[in-house]
């Protein structure tokens, strides 16, 4: 006779299956915490390792700060004075008067002609080089020199301010003398040359610029 089986009084259940999906879901987990505690442990060690780096360098940036300060310290008034004057001669080798007198010829107006240039200082930031001109031109019209102080700052290799401006009362001359205040930064990959046979400030003749 056969056996019959009624699942209603009598489910089949499986009790050891729950076991075994929670154990594994507990094992992948345990597994998950370890690399994540293992990964967090060496991103901290990477962190300190980092910042010991940091206040390390500080240190030594402001050790190298106390030295450099009691060095300056130390220096007479006549050696601090030296010593400007070589960082300015550095910094003019990085000049050049040729290069000037081209960019000048390209900006000026037919109607101005300049009288005298002077260099009060040049001094380089990263690659470039700014000069800081004096320079006193003469104009029939002073609309020809406000049109070459804006073409100046347009093109922006010179900016320019008036400062003074005086009427011509010598012998053969005539118009106005302005004196400008300019910035000179020459274009990028501009040829430089020693300036130390050209003094800082030179009085251009009639024959030069115009």
């Amino acid at each position: 006779m056969p056996t019959k089986l009624n699942l209603a009084s009598k489910p089949f259940s499986n009790r050891s299956l729950p076991w075994v999906v929670t154990s594994v879901i507990i094992v992948f987990s345990l597994i998950a915490l370890v690399f994540i505690v293992r990964s967090t442990s060496r991103t901290s060690a990477l962190a300190a390792v980092v910042q010991h780096d940091i206040n390390t360098l500080k240190q030594q940036e402001i050790a190298a700060r106390q030295k450099a300060q009691a060095v300056k310290n130390s220096l007479t008034s006549e050696q601090l004075q030296t010593l400007g004057a070589a960082h300015t001669l550095v910094d003019r080798k990085h000049f050049s008067w040729s290069r000037l007198f081209a960019d000048l010829e390209s900006a000026l107006p037919g109607t101005v002609r300049v009288k005298r240039i002077a260099v009060r200082g040049v001094t380089t930031q990263g690659n470039a080089t700014l000069a800081e001109l004096e320079l006193a031109v003469v104009a029939k019209s002073p609309t020809s020199v406000t049109d070459m102080i804006g073409q100046m700052d347009k093109e922006g290799i010179f900016h320019a301010e008036l400062r003074t401006q005086n009427l011509q009362r010598g012998r053969g001359e005539s118009g106005t003398e302005y004196e400008l205040s300019v910035i000179y930064k020459p274009s990028a990959g501009a040829a430089t040359e020693t300036v130390a046979s050209t003094p800082p400030s030179a009085d251009v003749a009639r024959g030069g610029l115009r």
